[in-house]
């Protein structure tokens, strides 16, 4: 089949159709090697970028309390996640779209092209076999083209939402740890300043001990000491 006489003998329809699912084919080969590789990125550096946040949150938290370490450790926790979650969407608008429209656009392109190949053969009133088979076999080359878009589009799609997947999954584990982590410091930190007060007692109390027995024992000193007439 020579395409060049397919070309010629299509109207304004089917070329619109043509170069449309040409952008596309593009558009979702470009974004879809993009967002795989910067998916891959954020994959092997999400846990780290998120550890580095925290620790930088964290020292702007020295001298607060427990309740307010926590709640300031969830909040970021949750807002880097929801950032990392959003930049791994991007571009999966225009994969899925591809993916779902490309073949419909294919097929409305060999729908038209069936059509105007039999308009042409009820105008010229010849219905042969050779002259139905090949305006309808250039017609159906629309609907090769739009599945040739959507698979592509497709792969690039799965394989962009299996990446995001495992990204989620590695800022929530860490997340998770570095949550223990800081409700185990801040614990740890009670438990401090508890032993610190209860040594400060301690000391008070043997002081106060040993200050005791000094009074007693002078006083028994004193009363032992016969007195001068």
């Amino acid at each position: 089949m020579d395409f060049m006489q397919y070309w010629q003998i299509s109207d304004m329809v089917t070329k619109t159709l043509f170069f449309l699912l040409l952008a596309l084919s593009i558009l979702s080969w470009v974004t879809g090697i993009v967002r795989v590789l910067q998916s891959r990125k954020l994959a092997n550096n999400v846990a780290d970028d998120l550890s580095q946040q925290l620790q930088a949150r964290q020292s702007d938290l020295a001298g607060s309390d427990a309740a307010t370490r926590r709640l300031v450790t969830e909040q970021t926790l949750l807002k880097h996640i929801g950032r990392y979650r959003f930049a791994s969407e991007r571009g999966l608008p225009i994969l899925g779209t591809t993916a779902a429209i490309a073949p419909f656009i294919g097929l409305f392109g060999t729908v038209w092209g069936i059509f105007h190949a039999l308009h042409n053969i009820g105008m010229s009133g010849q219905a042969g076999l050779g002259q139905v088979a090949g305006p309808v076999g250039e017609a159906l080359i629309m609907t090769g083209l739009g599945i040739a878009v959507a698979i592509p589009a497709v792969v690039f799609y799965n394989l962009a939402v299996r990446i995001n997947r495992r990204i989620m999954y590695q800022a929530n584990d860490r997340a998770h740890d570095l949550l223990a982590q800081s409700t185990g410091l801040v614990d740890t930190t009670k438990v401090t300043a508890s032993n610190h007060a209860s040594a400060s007692q301690v000391h008070a109390a043997t002081s106060s001990r040993s200050t005791t027995s000094e009074t007693q024992h002078t006083s028994n000193y004193s009363n032992s000491v016969p007195k001068q007439l």
